[in-house]
């Protein structure tokens, strides 16, 4: 009887050991598809970001298209930003989106793409990406606050969105269209 008690424990002995052995094979594959997925995942979100900025920056350029109508008009724009952050440089007329550090190479590295108006250019940096998006308005006389600064005025990521005023100011001296934009 002895004999037969050594074999049983000896069963249930492999077969816990088999348990282990197949828990550990299993959470090491688990492991290894989450190392290869991980990055993916985040460049997708990286893209993501992106495309929703791009979406934003047109929103931003069609609410002043749309002051332009008639001196007084004022429009109102919420921008959200998740990642990144959002430039508007009064004295230089431009505004501008920057993804510091991007898994996603949007475009390729160096080359100025346009998407509508939006020039699009990607920096490649060490291991990640840099990527601007930036508007130019060459005919039109940008202010911020109603003052025309060559700071940057910088707008970071938040979890609530900004809104900001476009109002249509008329004609300046210089006798170009002033267009001001103020954080509401």
């Amino acid at each position: 009887m002895v004999i037969f008690d050594s074999i049983k424990i000896g069963r249930r002995g492999q077969i816990w050991v088999e348990t282990v052995v197949y828990t550990l094979i299993g959470i090491s594959l688990i492991g290894l598809v989450l190392a290869i997925v991980t990055p993916k995942i985040n460049e997708y979100k990286d893209r993501t970001i992106i495309e929703q900025s791009i979406d934003s920056l047109s929103v931003f350029d069609s609410k002043i298209k749309e002051v332009l109508q008639a001196p007084g008009n004022k429009r109102k724009v919420e921008m959200g930003l998740k990642r990144g952050d959002f430039y508007i440089n009064a004295y230089e007329n431009k505004t501008w989106f920057e993804l510091a550090d991007s898994r996603s190479k949007y475009s390729e590295p160096g080359e100025s793409i346009y998407i509508g108006r939006i020039n699009l250019t990607t920096q490649e940096l060490t291991k990640r990406y840099k990527v601007i998006l930036e508007i130019y308005y060459p005919q039109y006389d940008i202010t911020f606050d109603n003052l025309d600064s060559p700071e940057n005025k910088k707008f970071s990521s938040a979890s609530v969105p900004y809104q900001f005023f476009i109002e249509n100011k008329g004609f300046d001296d210089d006798g170009k269209l002033q267009i001001d934009v103020t954080e509401g």
